[in-house]
């Protein structure tokens, strides 16, 4: 759920972006606040919950290199949304519910940019946490 709408919100407000319609984006912004909000959140606390469900089912130590590296990877990734990504929505949801005329503006078109970047940032290490807690890797060479 987390890795599919983090997903599918990043390409349909990329392609909304690229129309430079303000109904069309204003609709968008709208969305990528919803789908965080009722997707993004609960994503993260079923797999949260779900891992360390597992962990205390199997009896593993939350030491081992690939749970510690898992973990801070998705501490990570949290910090990079929570600090940059939800002000920039927050900033983009103002400018969308303000759009006049035709014209969407430029600090609207900077701060989509941004968002796009730094939501591409912030996937990489949820990649990574997900790889490893797929693979569960046995030395810490991996």
């Amino acid at each position: 759920m987390l890795m599919g709408n983090i997903t599918v919100t990043a390409i349909w407000k990329y392609f909304a972006d690229r129309t430079q319609q303000p109904e069309v984006l204003s609709f968008a912004q709208k969305l990528v606040t919803y789908t965080d909000w009722s997707m993004t959140v609960w994503g993260v606390v079923l797999l949260m919950g779900g891992g360390y469900f597992m962990v205390f089912f199997a009896d593993w130590p939350l030491t081992l290199h690939w749970l510690l590296a898992s973990q801070l990877l998705f501490i990570v990734a949290g910090l990079i949304w929570l600090l940059l990504l939800v002000p920039i929505q927050v900033r983009q949801a103002r400018l969308a519910r303000s759009f006049t005329g035709n014209d969407v503006g430029d600090e609207y078109r900077k701060l989509s940019r941004q968002w796009l970047i730094w939501g591409l940032i912030s996937t990489l290490p949820l990649l990574a946490a997900t790889w490893l807690m797929i693979a569960k890797p046995v030395s810490g060479l991996y």
